[in-house]
């Protein structure tokens, strides 16, 4: 199926005219959180905080606490890396925090597994679309926390000091690849570009490529294919020529971040969260929407908090949810951090992002939601699809198979898997 998406077509709305695509216990449903109620400890475990944002979190936490005298929130981060893995212990040992995060291609799964508390709340301040993408037969199952996308983030000094030509909108794969290689300079340890070789990026590649993920039923892969192949080879490419490899430190976590940060990477494909972590570089940096190959297509990603169904304190829970997810407190901050978007469907309050300071061309953060490639869902097996096409991706960078060879491999393990 195509995963070009129109923003209208996700239902998430339009802000001043910029298109918007996105410890546990035995079960039960405590009082804790009433009014008069004996005081509650809830644990939540997160990976949206992570690389920067943990003591944004520590302020809507503490703004939770002060309004919620009798309910106290315990916070685990973990790095997204690390978050899934130790997520599936935790359930599967009964120790899952009573708040914990999960995103949109994996909600199904969860849901259909019962680990997820239905969820008694209003939504009518969420972006409605949002809203239901957590939902099932008419029950709330969790609760949007943010949306965001990824963008081509770029060095300006490093630009300018090579006398290349700032991105734009207008760039292709030819252009970046032109600019990296005039901005590559490996024996400095200044690199080019910086895009992860894995199922995360692959999956968006196949679409600016023009082509499919999936099957149009789902139920098979359809990324072997010349497009898939152009995806992989755009990807594996840059390895050891614009980008690092992995033996220089590729893949391994905060590597690319770092390296940004230090004024050694003058393109970087990431997401938008990562603006508050760039408060403080002393170089003049912006954003642009990425480049495509035959057309454009943007990963659009929305995260949500889930209550456990085995909580002893479900009510307490959920009322933190509510807070972390649609109080104002959260809105501001976020805004203010550059901390990806709120769920709100108040978009009067969206406006003012753009206003927010640096990068200066925040206008990109919509204009890449025009064209969304949306992350694809095969419910249980979404775990271990995303692993096989990461490392058959990471044995093609490798040079041990050929592009081909690593989506034919991929293509029958995934088959399998849905099969």
């Amino acid at each position: 199926m195509s995963r070009i998406t129109r923003p209208l077509a996700l239902g998430v709305a339009a802000a001043l005219g910029f298109a918007l695509a996105g410890c546990s216990g035995g079960a039960g449903a405590g009082s804790g959180g009433q009014a008069g109620s004996e005081p509650v400890t809830i644990t939540y475990t997160n990976f949206i905080s992570n690389g920067g944002n943990e003591e944004n979190l520590a302020a809507i936490v503490e703004a939770f606490e002060a309004e919620n005298e009798d309910i106290t929130v315990e916070v685990t981060t973990l790095p997204y890396a690390d978050y899934f893995t130790a997520l599936q212990t935790d359930l599967a040992g009964g120790t899952v925090s009573d708040v914990f995060d999960i995103e949109y291609a994996n909600f199904a799964a969860y849901q259909e597994s019962g680990v997820l508390a239905p969820l008694d709340v209003d939504t009518s301040a969420y972006q409605q679309s949002l809203a239901e993408a957590y939902s099932a037969d008419g029950t709330q199952y969790a609760l949007p926390s943010s949306f965001s996308n990824v963008v081509l983030y770029y060095n300006a000094d490093l630009f300018d000091a090579a006398g290349v030509e700032h991105p734009t909108a207008d760039w292709t794969w030819d252009d970046e690849r032109a600019a990296a290689e005039k901005l590559t300079d490996a024996a400095a340890g200044v690199w080019g570009d910086y895009q992860p070789i894995s199922y995360h990026e692959f999956y968006k590649a196949v679409a600016q490529a023009g082509g499919d993920f999936l099957s149009a039923d789902g139920t098979s892969v359809a990324f072997n294919s010349p497009e898939g192949i152009a995806a992989a080879e755009w990807l594996i490419g840059k390895s050891g020529t614009t980008m690092p490899t992995a033996e220089q430190g590729a893949g391994t976590p905060d590597f690319d971040t770092n390296l940004f940060k230090e004024g050694k990477l003058a393109m970087w494909h990431t997401g938008i969260w990562m603006f508050g972590a760039l408060a403080d570089v002393d170089f003049a940096w912006d954003i642009a929407v990425e480049p495509g190959d035959a057309q454009k297509a943007s990963a659009m990603f929305s995260n949500a908090v889930g209550v456990s169904a085995g909580s002893e304190n479900v009510e307490a829970a959920t009322k933190f949810a509510q807070f972390l997810t649609s109080s104002q407190t959260m809105v501001d901050i976020r805004l203010d951090a550059g901390w990806e978007l709120p769920p709100i469907a108040d978009e009067t309050q969206l406006s003012a992002y753009l206003e927010k300071g640096a990068p200066a061309n925040r206008q990109a953060v919509f204009d890449s939601l025009e064209a969304v490639a949306l992350a694809p869902s095969v419910g249980d097996a979404q775990a271990e699809m995303q692993d096989i096409v990461s490392e058959e991706l990471t044995e093609a960078a490798a040079g041990r198979k050929s592009a081909a060879e690593a989506l034919a491999s991929a293509e029958e393990r995934v088959n399998a898997l849905l099969g």
